[in-house]
C-alpha cells in the first residue's frame, strides 16, 4: 500500500500536506510525530474513514496493491474489508464476546453457525484471547479488562480476514501488562498483516516497528527504517523529537 502526493482537507485547513510514502507487506511501519501533527488524520485516510467527516476532502492517490482506492466509484465497505481499522480506545459493541467477533463476518453474508463458529474461534486465537474466553462466550463483552476488551476488537477486525491492519495508538488507554500483551500480539500479527501504527510512545515506535515515519505540522518529515530514525535521522526536527527536545 501507499500514498501518492496525499493532501487532507478539513473545510480551509489543511491537514495533510502532499505526503508520499509506502508500505511493506509483513512490518509494522510507526508513524509517529507530536499531537495535531496529522498521523492519525493519514492514518484514517488509508481505509477513507475521512469520508465520514463531512468537511473532508482528499486529493492525490491512495493504492492498494496498485489500485487507486481513493477514486469515487470505489466501495468502501470492501475497502475497509481490506484494510482493517483499531482505535486509541476499546470500543466493543455491547454484544456478547461471541456477537462482537461475528458481526463483520454476518454483515458480509456469513450464515452458517459452523462457519461463525471457525471464524469466531479462529480470530480469538489469533488475537491471542481464546483461552481467556472460551468458557464464556456469550457473556457481555463489556465485562472484560481493558487489554482484553482492545484485543477483542483486534480479533473484530481480523474477523473479515483482511490483508492490512490500521491502528490509532491501541495501547495509550492501557496499563504496562496490556501493552506488552498487545505488543507480543503485533509481533505475531505482522507474519500475516501489514501493519501500520500510530503511536505517542517512542520506546514502543522503538521495540515494534521496522519503519518509522515521523510526521510535523502535516509534512511528512522523514520516513526510513526505525533504526536509522531512533540512531542516525537525517533531519534536525527528526532528531530533536526522538530526543525529546520538543514535542
Amino acid at each position: 500500500m501507499e500514498t501518492r502526493s496525499l493532501n487532507v482537507y478539513y473545510g480551509d485547513v489543511h491537514a495533510i500536506k502532499d505526503v508520499s510514502l509506502k508500505f511493506y507487506r509483513h512490518e509494522i511501519t510507526a508513524l509517529i510525530g507530536p499531537s495535531g501533527c496529522g498521523k492519525s488524520t493519514y492514518l484514517r485516510s488509508l481505509n477513507r474513514m475521512n469520508d465520514t467527516i463531512p468537511t473532508a476532502r482528499t486529493t492525490g492517490q491512495i493504492l492498494l496493491d496498485g489500485v487507486d482506492v481513493g477514486r469515487p466509484d470505489v466501495d468502501v465497505w470492501a475497502l475497509r474489508k481490506r484494510v482493517g481499522m483499531v482505535w486509541q480506545r476499546p470500543n466493543p459493541f455491547n454484544k456478547s464476546i461471541y456477537e462482537n467477533v461475528a458481526f463483520a463476518p454476518r454483515f458480509h453474508g456469513v450464515r452458517k453457525k459452523k462457519d461463525l463458529d471457525e471464524i469466531v474461534e479462529r480470530s480469538l486465537r489469533a488475537a491471542a484471547l481464546w483461552d481467556e474466553v472460551k468458557d464464556r462466550l456469550h457473556e457481555s463483552a463489556l465485562g472484560l479488562s481493558g487489554g482484553q476488551q482492545q484485543r477483542l476488537v483486534i480479533a473484530r477486525a481480523l474477523a473479515v480476514e483482511p490483508e492490512i491492519l490500521l491502528l490509532d495508538e491501541p495501547a495509550s488507554s492501557l496499563d504496562p501488562v496490556s501493552t506488552a500483551k498487545i505488543e507480543e500480539l503485533l509481533f505475531e500479527l505482522k507474519k500475516r498483516y501489514t501493519i501500520i501504527i500510530v503511536t505517542h510512545n517512542m520506546q514502543q515506535a522503538a521495540r515494534i516497528s521496522d519503519r518509522t515515519a515521523f510526521f510535523l505540522n502535516g509534512e511528512l518529515i522523514e520516513y526510513a527504517d526505525t533504526k536509522t530514525i531512533f540512531t542516525r535521522p537525517s533531519r534536525k526536527e527528526t532528531e530533536d523529537y526522538v530526543s525529546g527536545r520538543f514535542g
